[in-house]
């Protein structure tokens, strides 16, 4: 079984942007369809029935909701303590993968990566059971990778301040936890460079992410980040992560 797995940050909440995000999904044709800042489950609902993918589901004040054209067994929203969202647990029907959502705490400074790194440490600890299944996180990690290039040149004012503080730099421990944990960066995996995501007038990072257990990096056979039709570009701030993932 071969799964299109888009995953999509359509900014607070996606009102007035409907239209132009059912354009974005549906020229791509995904599976299942994550979203961050997925606020409003009418908009949800919406788009499910504007791009075909009718199994839907969504919580008001909740980032994480998911449009699916496939049957999802199981769905359920987590939330570890001290994380700022509830993350998105989705089963596949007839399959034992797992599609975990997630959206972590925003802002460029060394105070924020340590609620990242927190969050996602709690994450891990919730879905140990399933490390030795095939499984896969995905969202808008909103924070950089080890060894990723920053131009903090191209940066609105306010955050460059906080960089300053932190340091000049941005951490980079968030990602590093989840490599340390035996997982893999699907993109990376296949692009060794770029993949930049943030912001869609300007892109220059690489804030949206796709990992996989080691064992399974395989199963990642292709991964884009879309950043056409022209559309996208007033869809959202975002451009969204598509990846094309072997489920057995």
């Amino acid at each position: 079984m071969s799964l299109k797995l888009l995953s999509y940050n359509i900014r607070f909440g996606g009102r007035g942007r409907e239209a132009r995000l059912a354009e974005v999904i549906r020229s791509v044709a995904p599976d299942l369809v994550v979203f961050q800042e997925a606020i409003h489950p009418t908009v949800i609902e919406g788009l499910a029935h504007a791009t075909g993918l009718t199994h839907w589901a969504a919580r008001p004040a909740h980032s994480i909701a998911y449009i699916s054209r496939i049957e999802i067994a199981h769905h359920e929203w987590h939330r570890p303590v001290g994380a700022k969202h509830a993350f998105l647990e989705i089963v596949l029907a007839g399959s034992e993968a797992r599609i975990f959502g997630l959206h972590l705490k925003a802002r460029f400074s060394k105070w924020s990566e340590r609620r990242r790194t927190q969050e996602m440490r709690a994450l891990l600890k919730g879905i140990e059971r399933h490390q030795h299944g095939l499984h896969v996180l995905v969202g808008d990690f909103n924070t950089l990778a080890p060894g990723e290039l920053l131009d903090v040149r191209r940066m609105p004012r306010w955050i460059r301040a906080l960089v300053w503080l932190s340091g000049r730099d941005i951490q980079r421990e968030t990602i590093q936890v989840v490599l340390a944990a035996n997982y893999v960066d699907g993109y990376r995996r296949l692009h060794p460079k770029a993949g930049y995501t943030f912001p869609t007038w300007d892109p220059h990072l690489r804030l949206d992410y796709i990992f996989l257990p080691t064992a399974f990096a395989d199963r990642v056979t292709d991964c884009q980040v879309i950043n056409q039709p022209v559309a996208v570009a007033q869809a959202s701030d975002h451009f969204p992560l598509l990846a094309q993932l072997n489920i057995k």
